[in-house]
């Protein structure tokens, strides 16, 4: 039976998924703590997310798919501040130690981390319930962090490439969508195991942006995040929110719009703009290969509407379209 230290010897501290000795890092696996040096005139970012099997991801996925979802999320975290992606650990729970499984999740990882620049320096194991937890670490610099608190009214909302696609997946797994052809799975499958983190973007245009935030719980929910930091309420106009063609060929464009707007996991970047800024971020966002689309903009506080939408006449759309929240943990979701 494989011990702990034969897992992490066999399967971790394989080249291209650990860390090696640089610039930033002093030491990563092989002793209590990793240590990091941070740069003069930068911060260190860092942020952590647990997935559970059969609430974050389906139990029975394919492991590599597991190590790249787990690992994608947490940088988008890192993207949604505008940090540049230095390491991670790692703190893995599984049932049993299988070696073909623990090493198809370690390509998984190292697939994403060589993609990122972004390498392991350390973790923990144990047995128990399948469940990933990652911790990453960033740098960005002095002053050019994105925050949730600097959205001020008049300021436009903008987000990257289109929503749905991760929920139409959740839906292709449970049996819900009828026969889908085999490059639409691909596609599904993708969004939802292998989402983009935009740090290109982030960085590209941290400096002409107010505020901002990945789309991991909703557009919604994740907007309501921005405006309840910033004191501010906000509106958008629905027909300018890119849904993915996938999620209007299954859903239709009303369906598939209330499903996208609430059901998370698109792992977009929404990104605030004042009027001043807005012609060197578009200037920026130009020259980038990702869509950047705006879709609304920052409002006085309204005590009764943190998040309001307004169909392409300026007329306020009723909640029973657009929904209410985002992705709860523990509550299910249908």
């Amino acid at each position: 039976m494989l011990s702990e230290f034969d897992i992490i010897r066999t399967c971790f501290e394989q080249q291209g998924l650990a860390a090696t000795p640089g610039d930033s890092v002093i030491r990563g696996i092989g002793d209590d703590c990793a240590l990091i040096k941070v740069p003069a005139n930068k911060m260190l970012a860092f942020s952590m997310d647990t997935l559970v099997a059969d609430i974050h991801f389906p139990a029975a996925a394919a492991p590599e798919l597991i190590a790249s979802r787990a690992l994608a999320v947490n940088l988008s975290d890192l993207a949604a501040t505008a940090a540049k992606p230095l390491v991670f650990t790692l703190g893995l729970t599984i049932p049993e130690a299988s070696q073909p499984w623990l090493e198809a999740f370690a390509a998984g990882l190292k697939a994403m981390a060589t993609e990122f620049n972004c390498y392991l320096i350390g973790g923990d194991m144990s047995r128990g319930p399948l469940t990933v937890t990652i911790q990453v670490q960033g740098l960005v610099d002095d002053g050019l962090a994105i925050l949730r608190d600097g959205a001020r009214p008049g300021d436009r909302v903008y987000m990257t490439e289109s929503l749905g696609c991760a929920a139409l997946a959740l839906l292709m797994f449970k049996g819900k969508l009828g026969n889908v052809l085999p490059q639409e799975r691909e596609i599904m499958n993708n969004a939802f195991y292998k989402p983009e983190p935009r740090i290109g973007v982030a960085l590209a245009l941290a400096r002409f942006v107010s505020a901002g935030i990945d789309i991991s719980d909703g557009l919604l929910a994740d907007l309501g995040h921005i405006c309840e930091q910033s004191k501010c309420s906000a509106r958008l106009n629905l027909s300018r929110i890119p849904l993915h063609p996938l999620m209007e060929k299954y859903l239709g464009r009303e369906a598939g719009l209330t499903k996208a707007l609430s059901a998370g996991d698109d792992y977009e970047l929404i990104l605030t703009v004042s009027a001043a800024n807005e012609p060197l971020f578009l200037e920026a966002a130009g020259m980038l290969p990702e869509k950047v689309v705006c879709i609304g903009e920052i409002t006085e506080p309204d005590a009764a509407h943190a998040v309001s939408c307004v169909d392409e006449s300026g007329k306020v759309v009723s909640s029973t379209l657009t929904g209410s929240g985002g992705y709860m943990h523990f509550q299910g979701d249908d």
